[in-house]
């Protein structure tokens, strides 16, 4: 099992940014892909993003154009940049890796909150 490790979120204004980092304890080329999720206060949880080892990338509608998701192999980190944000972006953000047996791993979350 591959621990997952989040930072970066925090209080900021609508419109402003924040960079979410998702570090491995291992080489996160074990996964064949990772992914952003997000789950608001009283919602289920949401895919944000993924990103595959061919760096392929998908976004939800919602974030498309505000948000880019990348990895950094070599620091065995994946960001997610986060842009023009808005009062519903506010959630806690979940970063996850799914290795090829199907086995996925999970981080523990961290809080983003958008609000003036």
């Amino acid at each position: 099992q591959v621990q997952l490790v989040e930072s970066g979120g925090g209080l900021v204004q609508p419109g402003g940014s924040l960079r979410l980092s998702c570090t491995a304890s291992s080489h996160i080329l074990v996964f064949n892909a990772m992914h952003w999720y997000r789950q608001a206060p009283g919602k289920e949880r949401e895919l944000v993003a993924i990103i595959t080892n061919s760096r392929n990338t998908y976004y939800a509608d919602s974030v498309k154009g505000r948000f880019t998701i990348s990895r950094d192999n070599v620091k065995n980190t994946m960001y997610l940049q986060m842009n023009s944000l808005k009062p519903e972006d506010t959630a806690v953000y979940y970063c996850s890796g799914l290795s090829g047996n199907g086995n996925k791993d999970w981080g523990q979350g961290t809080q983003v909150t958008v609000s003036s």
